[in-house]
């Protein structure tokens, strides 16, 4: 796309953003859970439901797919995309689409920005997600709109790595994503060096208690908890320090169980019904230890895999941050080369079409013997079910935008 189009685009993302700002009040109980060190997000695109719960100790909000997809087919932005037709109707159809996408989403960031004047994470199509340059050239784009308030999200893959670093390296504030484990963690503070990476907790419980693994207490805590040790120790010497998000909180008591960790990204109904039902006397919970409960010992040595490092993963992941490789390809490889190939596994697409049809949660049962054979595992199995689900709600959303400009 050349640069005028670009600038075009730009102008008409900034006309009009004329919001109402927030009153935020403080807050005593959200300020106790201050104190202990935890910065304070709401993970909602919804401007009312976060109005409810906005207070003056939190400092941002954050979206993803999901969040936008329900934003856009409330039909508030049907008009935009109209007008937003006019300007890009020169692109083909499917470019189109991925701008008009883009219109809206940094259209809906800024609304958040302006409204509540924290930060705000704005997330990539997920077509970029295997795409270097793709996202290296909406990151950039992302960022400009509004680069005091904008943090990019980009996916956990293997591009989406390497092109954060190069988002990094430009300046841009990049908030990690998808990610589900301690090991997946340290590859991405090696590598990337991002402002922010996230452990999706409520996930890893959910996995072993569905499954009939466990009764899921403990694990996302447990992933948290050794996630925050391995970031802290890796970039407490950066020029700009890595925070760890306690993302997909599930319960008003995992407040108080992570209490300490860098960032909590919470939905409204958690944050919420923490402010109900707890008493709002927060300590620091870095140093818990909290136990996991298996059903059968033998899966132990797999499921442990979200919290531990080994010794060989640490010097794979300082080697790739030292030595960047050039593009996804050959960090796959590298990864591959040092035994670690259920990291980023070669799967069919009938395997990833499988995993798309399980929703968030995957069916252990039907992964099971390559997770033991050691060519899959929990974390990565997760995080591609994870980006199968953006990628869905990324196409309810495409496909809007594709009626309303046809």
């Amino acid at each position: 796309m050349d640069a005028k189009l670009k600038t075009k685009i730009k102008e008409f993302v900034l006309s009009e953003v004329n919001e109402p700002v927030a009153a935020a009040t403080p807050d005593p109980f959200w300020q106790s859970l201050k104190n202990t060190g935890t910065e304070l997000w709401l993970d909602t695109g919804d401007i009312d439901e976060a109005n409810k719960n906005w207070t003056s100790e939190m400092t941002a909000l954050t979206t993803n797919n999901t969040l936008i997809n329900k934003e856009i087919q409330k039909g508030i932005y049907d008009k935009l995309i109209g007008q937003a037709k006019a300007i890009v109707k020169d692109l083909p159809i499917r470019e189109q689409i991925m701008e008009i996408a883009f219109i809206v989403n940094a259209r809906h960031g800024l609304r958040l920005a302006k409204t509540f004047g924290g930060f705000v994470s704005v997330e990539l199509h997920t077509n970029t997600a295997h795409n270097m340059e793709a996202t290296v050239d909406y990151g950039l784009r992302y960022f400009e709109l509004c680069p005091e308030q904008f943090i990019v999200k980009v996916p956990y893959t293997a591009s989406g790595m390497l092109a954060a670093r190069k988002l990094r390296d430009l300046g841009v504030k990049i908030n990690f994503t998808l990610e589900f484990s301690a090991r997946q963690n340290v590859l991405v503070a090696s590598i990337t060096k991002p402002n922010y990476l996230n452990v999706f907790l409520g996930r890893l419980g959910a996995y072993l208690k569905d499954n009939g693994l466990g009764d899921g207490s403990g694990a996302g805590e447990k992933a948290v908890l050794e996630t925050q040790r391995w970031v802290t120790k890796l970039t407490s010497k950066n020029k700009v320090p890595t925070k760890l998000i306690a993302a997909s909180l599930r319960s008003a008591s995992q407040l108080e169980d992570l209490a300490g960790v860098d960032v909590f990204t919470m939905p409204t109904q958690v944050a919420a019904a923490g402010k109900a039902s707890l008493k709002g006397s927060f300590s620091s919970r870095l140093d818990a230890d909290y136990p996991v409960h298996l059903n059968s010992p033998e899966d132990e040595p797999l499921i442990s895999k979200l919290w531990h490092v080994s010794e060989e993963e640490l010097a794979l992941a300082l080697d790739l941050g030292a030595n960047l490789p050039l593009d996804g390809n050959e960090l796959i490889q590298r990864v591959h080369d040092a035994g670690f190939r259920d990291l980023f596994p070669y799967l069919s697409d009938e395997d990833l079409e499988d995993i798309a049809s399980e929703g968030k949660i995957p069916v252990h049962e039907r992964w099971a013997s390559r997770i033991k054979s050691g060519e899959l595992a929990v974390d990565t199995l997760l995080n591609l079910a994870g980006l199968a689900s953006f990628t869905k709600d990324q196409a309810q959303l495409d496909a809007r935008i594709e009626r309303l400009i046809s």
